[in-house]
């Protein structure tokens, strides 16, 4: 059996370029989603404080 390169997973049947491609997006997907949160949050403590500041 051979060993695979270091740095690289069994199974993925991913190129470390590939993978890193998909990590990319998925940041970017992520960076939104949390922006998006903390507005929504911001939005909710402006009409409705839970503590006060």
């Amino acid at each position: 059996m051979v060993d695979p390169t270091p740095g690289e997973r069994i199974g993925t049947h991913l190129t470390p370029e590939e993978a890193k491609e998909i990590h990319k997006g998925f940041m970017g997907t992520f960076a939104l989603y949390v922006g998006i949160a903390i507005v929504a949050h911001a939005l909710v403590w402006y009409d409705k404080p839970w503590f006060p500041i």
